[in-house]
């Protein structure tokens, strides 16, 4: 990938810099640096209003096509727009499901109903979503889902809807979305990745119950959503009946798309905190952490340069086998990255990272990205699934001995 930018990359990037600049003041200001991994909770309605401030103003969805509402930008001014966001301490957006995931996977893989339906109010953020992947015993393992979904006569529009029983585990943000995308089985007898259909459906009626988890790091933002007797529209199926396994997948490829350059600054921004109190308690005198904090530096450059030649070979929507794997090799990378960053904050913290800075459990940045970051290498997809994948999928290797 050509990692010079143009002129017109160069006016895009003060463009975007001199809009957030204008943009981020008043109430917004108070935003900054507001959400993300481990505290997703903060300002929650305040990060909503802001999200659609950014909609008004044309900076949502802008890797879209021009026909689906978006700005159609080139893959390096998407880089750009996520740099810049980033590095303006904007807050993290709450609309993250339904513009990168489900969005684009409606673009590629939905019918024209769906994308009139759905794409516009994504796009201005009055609809949110989540995803409904995770069960108890299908995490990583998602070719184990066992939440079915059955066609019955209904007095919807088309006559039919599916019915679905079963639960998810680890929804972000169920409590806020007003839909959820489902993988189901909806062929009764069919084992693993055949008989599966991605479902649209409603969270806001009787059959869907949501309960929050909560976490080490305070609040709840994941959550088990159960489903007896929940209804959707016999039309509300992305792909085929039983196809939803290759819609999943293409899904995920969006998900570890160009916006995790945008989250690499986010981990940049860390690491300079983290260098930041090295230097004001003395603990970057210590040759060891001094060498740690080093090689951390040079780990988030190599990642950043990874995922950018990762984007330039992967098709949108490819699974995680594409371009010799270079979805899982990038979730390997950044997700055994970060977690070491959190133990590197601790090491640095010293003695005062045992304590909470007040009572009960107040938990400072650097505790809370600790925490949170020892699940890095499972969501998304575990450190072992994704090894799995390249040893088998891309270097052919022998598959792995299953019951």
């Amino acid at each position: 990938m050509d990692l010079t930018h143009s002129s017109e990359d160069e006016a895009f990037r003060s463009e975007v810099r001199q809009w957030l600049g204008d943009h981020l003041v008043g109430d917004f200001a108070d935003l900054k640096g507001r959400g993300g991994p481990g505290n997703d909770l903060e300002a929650h309605d305040e990060r909503l209003e802001w999200d659609r401030h950014l909609a008004r103003h044309g900076w949502t969805c802008i890797g879209w096509p021009e026909e689906h509402g978006g700005r159609g930008l080139s893959l390096m001014q998407q880089v750009i727009f996520h740099e810049e966001y980033a590095r303006a301490n904007a807050p993290v957006r709450v609309n993250h499901l339904g513009e990168e995931l489900l969005g684009p996977t409606l673009i590629a893989f939905g019918t024209p109903e769906q994308q009139r339906r759905f794409l516009p109010k994504i796009r201005a953020v009055e609809e949110l979503w989540c995803q409904g992947y995770s069960e108890p015993g299908a995490g990583s393992d998602l070719a184990n889902v066992s939440t079915r979904a059955r066609l019955v006569e209904a007095g919807s529009a088309t006559g039919r809807e599916w019915a679905i029983d079963g639960q998810k585990v680890w929804t972000s943000l169920a409590q806020f979305a007003d839909w959820i995308f489902v993988i189901a089985r909806t062929e009764p007898g069919s084992t693993r990745h055949h008989g599966l259909s991605f479902l649209l459906v409603p969270t806001k009626q009787d059959g869907v119950e949501i309960r929050g988890i909560e976490q080490l790091t305070t609040g709840a933002e994941f959550n088990e959503v159960f489903f007896t007797d929940a209804r959707t529209d016999a039309d509300l199926i992305v792909g085929e009946p039983g196809a939803g396994w290759g819609v999943a997948m293409g899904l995920l490829g969006f998900e570890r798309g160009v916006s995790t350059l945008g989250q690499q600054v986010g981990f940049a921004r860390e690491f300079g905190a983290v260098v930041d109190l090295a230097r004001a308690n003395g603990a970057i005198d210590d040759p060891v952490i001094r060498d740690r904090l080093a090689d951390a530096k040079v780990g988030l450059e190599v990642m950043r340069l990874n995922a950018l030649r990762s984007l330039s070979q992967v098709t949108a929507g490819s699974d995680s086998s594409a371009a010799g794997g270079a979805g899982s090799i990038a979730k390997l990378v950044w997700g055994n990255w970060h977690r070491r960053l959190g133990e590197l904050a601790m090491q640095v913290a010293g003695a005062d990272g045992l304590t909470a800075r007040g009572a009960p459990y107040d938990l400072d940045r650097f505790q809370r990205l600790f925490l949170f970051s020892r699940a890095d290498t499972i969501y998304g997809g575990s450190d072992e699934i994704q090894r799995n994948i390249l040893s088998e999928r891309v270097l052919g290797l022998p598959r792995e001995a299953r019951p």
